[in-house]
């Protein structure tokens, strides 16, 4: 991959976003990584040579600002891994406190619609014209988990961004497609080793696959030529219970 080619990461801070940013970086990508957190992204770029940029993404003057800068530093963009996002405490859906749902909107969908609108302006402006746009999306984009409606919901609206992306992209050469991951060990998922609430009620311990297996989904998807597209791929641990969860 050349130098030329140009990456955003967003969420590249911690877990998925991290390892995909790194994965990028070392398959030839020039990657720029953007999360809430300085420290972090200062570690990235001495590590690994990312660019790191400061960016709440649910703050729309904000990635205005980044994209602004991506265009100064670099011209242009070739690849958005859309992956900023977060977990809410599991609820029951009537105890659900409208602030969380408003926060839950506000990164897992909103700031999703910010970067992607943005990705899209820069692409169809750019020349020569077009990329490729993954959106994170999640099995819970088909199926939620129990207590968990903010999450699914913002998931499943995701789905629906990124056919709409797909489909309005056709005329300008950007490729749009999604990414759904069950149960890669990180951080987040740390929980799921000692138990994790299921749909008839139990607390069982769910596995998980590693991280690298992601990135693997990723550079593959982001290797192809734009004329080519994955639009949905499924990245899970072999025996979670999403096959016949219920």
């Amino acid at each position: 991959m050349s130098e030329a080619n140009i990456a955003l990461v967003t969420g590249a801070t911690s877990g998925i976003g991290q390892a995909v940013a790194t994965g990028l970086r070392k398959a030839g990508w020039r990657v720029v990584a953007c999360g809430r957190r300085a420290d972090r992204l200062a570690a990235l770029a001495e590590q690994d040579g990312i660019d790191g940029v400061v960016c709440d993404v649910t703050a729309p003057q904000a990635v205005t600002a980044l994209f602004a800068d991506i265009e100064e530093r670099h011209g242009r963009l070739d690849l958005v891994f859309n992956n900023a996002g977060r977990f809410a405490p599991a609820t029951s859906f009537g105890d659900l406190d409208i602030e969380t749902w408003q926060e839950m909107v506000d990164t897992n969908l909103n700031g999703a619609f910010y970067v992607a609108r943005a990705a899209f302006r820069m692409m169809r402006a750019q020349s020569p014209q077009g990329g490729r746009i993954i959106n994170n999306g999640s099995i819970s984009a088909y199926v939620p988990r129990p207590q968990a409606a903010s999450y699914t919901t913002t998931k499943h609206a995701i789905t629906g961004l990124t056919k709409a992306i797909s489909l309005d992209g056709r005329a300008f050469n950007i490729a749009c497609g999604q990414i759904d991951i069950g149960n890669a060990a990180t951080d987040m998922t740390s929980d799921m080793n000692s138990g994790s609430l299921q749909a008839n009620g139990t607390m069982m311990p769910e596995p998980t696959f590693d991280v690298a297996h992601v990135v693997d989904a990723v550079l593959y998807v982001a290797g192809l030529p734009l004329s080519a597209n994955v639009q949905f791929m499924t990245v899970m641990a072999t025996n979670m219970p999403y096959i016949g969860r219920g």
